[in-house]
């Protein structure tokens, strides 16, 4: 009898010991889940660019374009600036927008009208010579969305589920996303101008030129990529 006792208490305890575990890492994933979310509510994501060199190849006969793209988190913060080298000055970015379902609640959170919105590519058209790089990898988690207190398997396990629904029209349903589309602006980057690309909460992505301000004119970082 005391044996039996004894086995049921071991099973009790290991049984207890399993749940706290699975509890406590149910949690730590709700919560990473959860500020992911937070983060993706943002009214705006803001990106500023402007053109740092344009040079004559007289190999090639084309003139090439280099613009700076700085890219600010979710919560205002500068990102690591990138550079772009074009063979021309007409110059698209692309940004997967993606609104979630009215309906779709998580944690008693409502993103009613709420929109993810990622800078996934930069390009230039040029038929067979279209020149693209990659600002965001797919499946990847977003610069701008990092969390810098998270478990990166976890994050990372979210953000390539979160690419999986949002590309993918049926399970977007599953997922509570409402649609999912790519918008992709461009303007005529020239020097001396400052272009900051705004997307705004309805969805709309939109580019604002105004001329750098004179405190700024002749600085070297603007004429010489770093």
């Amino acid at each position: 009898m005391k044996i039996f006792k004894f086995f049921i208490f071991v099973f009790v305890m290991i049984f207890i010991f399993g749940l706290v575990l699975y509890s406590v890492k149910h949690l730590q994933e709700n919560k990473v889940l959860r500020d992911i979310i937070s983060r993706l509510e943002a009214d705006t994501r803001v990106a500023e660019v402007l053109v740092t060199g344009v040079n004559y190849d007289e190999v090639k006969k084309k003139t090439f374009t280099t613009i700076k793209f700085l890219e600010y988190s979710s919560t205002g913060k500068p990102l690591i600036p990138k550079y772009f080298t074009f063979s021309g000055n007409i110059i698209q970015f692309q940004a997967l927008v993606i609104r979630f379902d009215d309906k779709y609640i998580h944690y008693g959170d409502k993103l009613k009208g709420k929109s993810a919105y990622l800078f996934w590519k930069v390009f230039m058209l040029e038929g067979a010579n279209t020149q693209t790089y990659d600002i965001t990898e797919m499946y990847r988690v977003p610069e701008g969305y990092k969390l810098e207190n998270a478990k990166t398997e976890i994050e990372e396990k979210l953000w390539r589920n979160f690419w999986v629904y949002a590309l993918d029209p049926e399970m977007a349903k599953d997922g509570g996303i409402k649609n999912a589309q790519i918008e992709a602006p461009g303007v005529i980057f020239i020097p001396g101008m400052l272009y900051t690309i705004k997307i705004e909460h309805d969805g709309g992505l939109r580019i604002d030129a105004s001329p750098i301000p004179t405190i700024f004119k002749n600085e070297p970082s603007l004429g010489t990529p770093k």
